[in-house]
């Protein structure tokens, strides 16, 4: 009898995994919002730039600000993925993702935590890169070195892509 009493809370106790499927969707509705705003931010330095003759940088501050939002973009996505997995592996399946037009799409399908790590990690790693040409463009380069290194660091990018592309086919 106590055995099956366990059984039963600890069957239960897997609905504790709602909290980071709401919070992480929250979360991400939060960056989607920010990410929204800066574009628009970066869409009122182009309009300063263009129709008023602003001194402004456009180049620096607004390609700067769409590279954060993309970047935000893609912590959303992570957040959102991350969601999904979680409630498909511990709570139910998402029976409404069977039937909307993303069947051909299998993103957000999850049927395993290996599964749910892999996703991520690509995402994570789409991150990190987006991350990267940001700070890029704010580095200031004075010796031939600094650009070997960064040659070499875009090269090591652009390989660790092709093997993560690789993997996936």
């Amino acid at each position: 009898m106590l055995e099956k009493i366990f059984e039963g809370a600890l069957v239960k106790s897997r609905f504790l995994v709602m909290f980071s499927v709401i919070f992480s969707l929250l979360g991400a509705a939060v960056l989607f919002i920010i990410a929204s705003y800066d574009i628009i931010k970066a869409t009122s330095i182009a309009w300063k730039y263009y129709i008023y003759n602003a001194d402004v940088d456009l180049h620096a501050d607004g390609v700067s600000i769409i590279i954060g939002a993309v970047d935000l973009y893609l912590i959303a996505v992570v957040l959102l993925i991350f969601s999904f997995g979680l409630y498909e592996l511990f709570i139910s399946r998402i029976e409404v993702l069977e039937n909307v037009a993303l069947k051909d799409v299998d993103i957000l399908t999850i049927k395993s935590l290996d599964q749910l790590k892999d996703k991520l990690g690509k995402v994570i790693i789409m991150v990190l890169v987006v991350s990267f040409f940001q700070r890029v463009l704010h580095m200031t380069f004075s010796t031939p070195l600094e650009m070997l290194y960064l040659a070499l660091a875009i090269l090591a990018l652009g390989v660790s892509l092709y093997f993560m592309n690789k993997s996936a086919h």
